[in-house]
């Protein structure tokens, strides 16, 4: 465990069901003269309803909403530099993010591009903002990928067939908003890949290099909730409690990998995401329980606690007992989800093994996370399982 950690999170949050309904009066509460705001989502979530009360609220309070809704479900360099250069001329007073990762990360990115004399490519170069963006508002209707509350922002680079993260003090939003009504519509199959995704953020926070007094909390809470509300939220989805309990454990999540970091599952997820667009909640939950596998020797006494908030330890089980029943429970998980374990389903060949393998050893920054370090032909193994 590192000896010297930090944690920093979004400056106000909110939840409870409905809890959207309090949009325009805790954005009034936080800007005077509050006169137009940038709403950022998606064609489907407008389509769907999921911002009607977000659009009646701005127009009672005679707010000017502009929108931008061409958000891609894994946004591109290009796609939110575009935007920005788009909209740079335009004046807002607050952005409004209502998605899931991708929308919100979008926003972030949006958020300090409109005020740094930035690029995205410059932000990916390392070059860092140096003033604070538009203030954002983000509410998540996913429970997956905790941005609400992390300094995140993850972009494709499609001629590179890469995902890279993005890691901005600035992107931490201003005000979250976690309704799980939003989320009670989400289809099964998003339900399960970003509910899993979820869960491997808060294991891979737990077992990570960098893990620590705060990120420890905040990954076995998200792990008990996760655990104790992933089936019922995939086989009732109508269920406010379990739907609640995963956009908290999905928020609590978010929280430990601010502080801890996530590890190898993500690094090796990443190129599967960004050469053959596999969802990054799919490409994690396939090579969880095989990277795992490869870091038992590595965390076997951080697992006791794991197993307990994931209510399967008994007293007495020895740690490799512990280690098994945690594998099988992600592996029932993965089963009744109906979460693909096979890349061929994906167009994976044993001839992308090699190229797969090199794209994730360069990593370094979640790699550098992990319990034990990896190779590239170890990298190449585990990719090779899911063939």
């Amino acid at each position: 465990m590192t000896s010297l950690y930090q944690f920093q999170t979004a400056d106000y949050l909110v939840g409870g069901n409905q809890s959207i309904e309090k949009l325009a009066e805790l954005l009034k509460e936080r800007v005077t003269d509050l006169s137009t705001v940038l709403v950022v989502s998606q064609v489907g979530l407008i389509e769907l309803g999921l911002l009607d009360s977000v659009y009646k609220q701005l127009e009672q309070e005679g707010i000017r909403a502009i929108t931008i809704s061409s958000i891609l479900p894994e946004p591109t360099v290009k796609s939110i530099q575009a935007l920005a250069d788009e909209y740079a001329s335009e004046s807002f007073d607050y952005i409004v993010a209502v998605g899931g990762g991708s929308v919100l990360d979008a926003a972030k990115l949006l958020s300090v591009l409109h005020t740094n004399n930035v690029t995205v490519q410059q932000l990916l170069d390392g070059q860092q903002a140096t003033v604070e963006g538009i203030p954002t508002a983000m509410v998540p209707t996913t429970a997956g990928t905790g941005s609400e509350v992390t300094p995140n922002a993850i972009v494709t680079i499609p001629d590179q067939e890469l995902k890279v993260g993005i890691v901005s003090r600035f992107f931490l939003p201003a005000l979250v908003i976690l309704d799980p009504s939003l989320t009670t519509g989400l289809p099964k199959p998003f339900t399960a890949a970003t509910g899993m995704d979820a869960f491997t953020h808060a294991f891979e926070s737990y077992i990570s290099n960098k893990a620590n007094m705060f990120s420890d909390v905040f990954a076995l809470e998200s792990i008990r909730l996760i655990s104790d509300s992933i089936v019922e939220s995939y086989e009732n989805g109508s269920s406010i409690e379990a739907r609640e309990k995963m956009l908290m454990g999905s928020m609590y999540g978010g929280m430990a990998l601010t502080s801890a970091g996530t590890a190898a599952v993500h690094a090796l997820a990443y190129p599967l995401g960004g050469k053959f667009n596999i969802p990054h909640g799919v490409a994690n939950s396939m090579l969880l329980p095989h990277v795992t596998s490869f870091n038992l020797d590595s965390m076997m006494e951080r697992l006791p606690a794991v197993a307990k908030a994931m209510s399967i330890h008994e007293e007495g089980d020895t740690l490799e007992q512990t280690a098994d029943k945690i594998i099988a429970q992600i592996e029932e998980w993965i089963r009744v989800l109906n979460i693909p374990q096979d890349l061929k389903e994906f167009g994976v060949t044993d001839g992308d093994i090699t190229h797969l393998a090199e794209a994730a050893i360069k990593i370094k920054r979640l790699l550098d996370n992990n319990p034990k370090s990896l190779t590239v032909l170890e990298i190449e193994n585990l990719y090779k399982k899911l063939l």
